[in-house]
Formats: C-alpha cells, sequence, structure tokens
C-alpha cells in the first residue's frame, strides 16, 4: 500500500449497508497492517498474563509508555502466580510512571482471584472477565480477542476513531450502538486478534493525521487537567509512602499545601478504595 493509497485512504467514506464498501474498507485496514504494524513486546510473545497485563496497562497511557514499562513489570512479576503473591506496596512499586495507581491495585486482584478463584487459568468468557476488578466491558473483549483469538465484539477508543471517520463523516453525537454492528459486520472471525491489532493500528496512525473523529462521538469526554487535579494529589501521596512506607495523618496533612478538608477526602477515597490504611492514626499501602 503506498503512501498516496494510505492518504486516498484516510478521505475515503464507505457505507455501512454496501457490501462492496465493507469489503473495500477490510482490503484498507489489511494493507495498512501489512505495511505498517507495529512491534510490541506483549504481541510478539502472547501469553495470557502478558494480554492482561498490557491491557490494563493501556487503557489510560499511551501505548510508548507501556512499551518502556511492560518488560520491567513482567520481569519482576512474570506470571500470574507471582504477581499474586506480591504485596501491594511492590507492585505498586513497579507501577510507578505509568499513572492511574488504581489499575495497579485492580491488576493485583485480578491476579488472586485467577489464582485462587479459577485455578489460575484466565476465563475465557468476557462475561466473566467484566466480573474481576478493574475490567469493563470493553477490556474484557480485548483480552479474550488477543489472549484467546476469540470473535468477540468490542469498542475501544481507535476502533471507535477509525469507524466514526470511515462511516459517519458527517454524523455528530455518534452512539456505540450504531458503530457496533459494523465492528461485527467486518471483523475477521478466523483471526481475530490480528483484525484488532490492524484497526487499533490504524486508528492510531489516523490520530496523528486528523482532527479526532472520537469528538463525533456520544460518549466523548475530554480528559480532565493532571497538574493540581485530585489525581495528582493521590499519585504524590503514594510516592512518598512508597518511599517512607508509612507516615502519621496528621503530619501528612500539616505539611501539604492544599485544604485541609480536601486533603482528608481524599485519603477517605483511597482508604475506601482498599489502596491505603490508616491505623491509629498512621497511613500505609493497603495489603
Amino acid at each position: 500500500m503506498t503512501q498516496h493509497q494510505l492518504e486516498t485512504g484516510v478521505a475515503h467514506t464507505f457505507q455501512g449497508s454496501d457490501p462492496d464498501d465493507l469489503e473495500a474498507f477490510i482490503n484498507l485496514i489489511h494493507e495498512f497492517y501489512t505495511r505498517m504494524r507495529r512491534p510490541m513486546p506483549w504481541r510478539d510473545e502472547i501469553t495470557q498474563y502478558r494480554v492482561v497485563v498490557s491491557e490494563i496497562m493501556l487503557q489510560q497511557t499511551q501505548v510508548s509508555r507501556v512499551i518502556e514499562k511492560f518488560p520491567l513489570f513482567i520481569n519482576r512479576f512474570p506470571n500470574f502466580i507471582s504477581l499474586a503473591d506480591a504485596s501491594l506496596t511492590d507492585v505498586m512499586e513497579a507501577w510507578q510512571g505509568l499513572g492511574y495507581n488504581r489499575r495497579a491495585k485492580y491488576l493485583h486482584g485480578l491476579a488472586r482471584s485467577v489464582v485462587n478463584d479459577w485455578n489460575g487459568a484466565l476465563p475465557t468468557d468476557p462475561e466473566i472477565l467484566v466480573t474481576f476488578p478493574g475490567i469493563g466491558s470493553a477490556t474484557a473483549g480485548s483480552i479474550t480477542a488477543f489472549a484467546f483469538n476469540k470473535p468477540v465484539v468490542f469498542i475501544e477508543t481507535n476502533i471507535r476513531r477509525v469507524f466514526i471517520h470511515h462511516f459517519f463523516v458527517d454524523r455528530e453525537k455518534i452512539a456505540d450502538s450504531e458503530i457496533r454492528p459494523l465492528v461485527e459486520r467486518t471483523l475477521d472471525h478466523e483471526n481475530p486478534r490480528d483484525w484488532y491489532y490492524a484497526l487499533m493500528d490504524y486508528g492510531t496512525w489516523l490520530a496523528g493525521r486528523i482532527e479526532n473523529p472520537n469528538r463525533k462521538s456520544h460518549h466523548y469526554s475530554r480528559q480532565s487537567v493532571f497538574e493540581g487535579s485530585d489525581r495528582q494529589i493521590r499519585s504524590s501521596l503514594l510516592k512518598r509512602l512508597l518511599a517512607t512506607k508509612s507516615s502519621p495523618l496528621e503530619e501528612i496533612i500539616k505539611n501539604s499545601e492544599e485544604d485541609t478538608q480536601r486533603i482528608r477526602r481524599i485519603i477517605a477515597g483511597m482508604v475506601k478504595e482498599g489502596l491505603l490504611s490508616i491505623n491509629n492514626g498512621i497511613i500505609t499501602i493497603a495489603e
């Protein structure tokens, strides 16, 4: 596929009701993937565990950052058993730099569930996977497709971008319920894993060349600014506790430049989520 053909593909629109158009769209994606497949460690050596770790890391973190952190995390925790046996503190330490630290707790809990409740084997049914901590329908679908090569239908950011761009050019407020039938009609039932990899790679490529089509999605919301946010305060608290192992609650509040009630609210939320523990006025990372 030439660069000219790719650029033509970017501008081309398809009709979802036209079988020939659907075939042309499928060919466009396949040709793109043949030329521009992105090598990634979790794709080049596929196991259930590596897929789960990568998919949870990728939920809210750029691929470039995950590529950097993934091998380090896998070296430290190479399988479900090693991750389940680790302390949450150790998992949080390995997770630093990926943000949204709640995901580390979810992943830790998922590993313990797989080991204790499923004899170490990840369930293949996405309806079961969504019952695991931190697993929504999109992640359950992606894990099922990538770990087991099963032809399930799911929509995530890059997939949504591709279908909105090529099938809904003159529309606004497009619901996923409108996109889902197109995903189903174009799905490769013989090799869904590579088809979804191709869609995601193409969606990422599109993102660097056109205004984000996802803004036309009914489900679109702009990510909040990190600086000065609750997320930044939560991250700072975890970094401090990873360094000190424990700290008096009142000392944290006293040394904070933030409003006292805000700090207490954030800490209370982290305790409720199971990220932190408070005993006799001393805060630690929960275990």
